[in-house]
């Protein structure tokens, strides 16, 4: 199996208009380390070699990170982030390692893929990464500022799902392929889709977009 460097990491985000630490970059290739180590038994991923992990999940996630930065310009910290579903740790790792600044909590209701993350958090030494083994439905825990996910099924669930952990002002970030319209028409009344932002991911030949989301304020 391929060696990715943290060389390409850095060049990669960089094609994302992103400037990558280069400790982050090395935690990073740590992380597809620990992909490929534990990815036998514990099926984080049908992807199985770590040219793909880094296109299909990391520049998938690493996409995201520039649209977040610029949405957190100039709020008051400390920011805390609910990733929904996150099996592997996707975006979630991905975002603690990048934005050191944000409290990352990743809940999955599968307990193998919750114990790879919390390995990964002991392993990268990120103390702002955090897991919960739970449904979300179930997940006691503070508000968040912002939620978000990457597979977790329709906007109508995800949002309805994680309402009650929205913090007042908060919002929810949705990583969708082409534009949902269909998901979209069946938002309930109170949540409003403010923007839907287009993604290019450099060597992805696929549409990738995210897709803004918040309460609705009563008229």
């Amino acid at each position: 199996m391929s060696e990715v460097t943290a060389n390409e990491l850095t060049v990669l985000s960089a094609a994302l208009g992103e400037t990558i630490a280069p400790a982050a970059a090395q935690q990073l290739v740590r992380y597809l380390d620990l992909i490929s180590r534990w990815n036998d038994t514990y099926n984080l991923t049908s992807v199985r070699t770590r040219e793909g992990m880094l296109l299909q999940h990391l520049a998938d996630c690493l996409a995201i990170v520039q649209p977040l930065q610029t949405h957190l310009h100039g709020r008051p910290g400390p920011i805390c982030l609910l990733d929904v579903g996150s099996g592997g740790g996707l975006p979630g790792v991905v975002l603690a390692t990048c934005l050191p600044a944000i409290q990352v909590t990743c809940v999955d209701a599968v307990a193998k893929k919750d114990a790879f993350v919390r390995q990964v958090a002991a392993e990268l030494v990120l103390s702002n990464l955090h897991s919960a083994h739970c449904r979300v439905e179930d997940l006691r825990a503070p508000t968040f500022q912002i939620i978000t996910s990457r597979a977790f099924g329709s906007l109508a669930d995800f949002t309805r799902l994680t309402g009650r952990l929205l913090s007042p002002g908060g919002i929810w970030m949705a990583m969708k392929g082409k534009t949902p319209l269909d998901e979209i028409a069946a938002l309930p009344p109170d949540v409003e889709v403010f923007h839907v932002e287009p993604l290019q991911v450099p060597g992805l030949n696929a549409h990738r977009c995210l897709v803004w989301m918040k309460t609705r304020k009563p008229e």
